[in-house]
C-alpha cells in the first residue's frame, strides 16, 4: 500500500489521470488522449494567471527613458552592515544624485558621468534604478562627506544664520 492511501485510506489519483476509483484500467490510446487534454487546460490556466498578475503589475509600471543630458537620482541599496556609495544603513538617502546621463547605450541602460567620490562604482545602470530630477537653480547640493566617529557622532556644522 502507498503511504498517502496509508494515510487518507484512498489510492492517490493525479490531476492527469483523474478516474473514479476502481474504474476499469484505460487504453494506451485513451490515457494519452485525456494527458494531452490535462494538459492543454493547465497550461491556459496559467496564461490565464499569468495575464491577470501582468495586468496589476503593469498598473504600477511606468515607461522611463533618459535623453544624453538628462539630470538623475540614483538609487542605493542598503543592506544591514553593507557600505554601498559611501554611505551606510539607517540615516543615509535612499537616492543619491542628482547625475548627468552621458550615454544612453540601450533602451533600459544608461552611462552615468559620476563625481570621484563614486570612482570605484560601475556606471551602467539600468533604468529601475534611476529617478528623474529637475534641475532648480534654488537646490543647493553639498557633496562634502559628513565624517561620522566611531560612536555614531558628528559635529553640525551651520551653513547660514538666518535670525539673531
Amino acid at each position: 500500500m502507498a503511504p498517502f492511501e496509508a494515510l487518507y485510506g484512498c489510492p492517490w489519483r493525479s490531476l492527469v489521470c483523474w478516474v473514479k476509483v476502481g474504474a476499469s484500467p484505460m487504453l494506451r490510446p485513451e490515457l494519452v488522449y485525456e494527458t494531452t487534454e490535462k494538459v492543454v487546460l493547465i497550461q491556459k490556466t496559467l496564461v490565464t494567471a499569468q495575464s491577470y498578475q501582468k495586468s496589476y503589475a503593469d498598473q504600477r509600471r511606468r515607461l522611463l527613458s533618459f535623453e544624453v543630458g538628462h539630470h538623475v537620482f540614483l538609487k542605493i541599496s542598503l543592506g544591514r552592515g553593507l557600505m554601498r556609495f559611501g554611505r551606510s544603513e539607517k540615516l543615509s538617502p535612499r537616492f543619491i544624485g542628482p547625475f548627468d546621463i552621458m550615454e544612453w547605450i540601450e533602451e533600459v541602460t544608461n552611462r552615468l558621468a559620476l563625481t570621484p567620490q563614486l570612482l570605484g562604482v560601475h556606471n551602467v545602470f539600468h533604468v529601475s534604478m534611476l529617478r528623474k530630477y529637475e534641475p532648480d537653480p534654488s537646490h543647493f547640493l553639498d557633496w562634502t562627506d559628513i565624517e561620522v566617529d566611531d560612536d555614531a557622532s558628528f559635529e553640525e556644522k551651520s551653513i547660514q544664520v538666518l535670525d539673531t
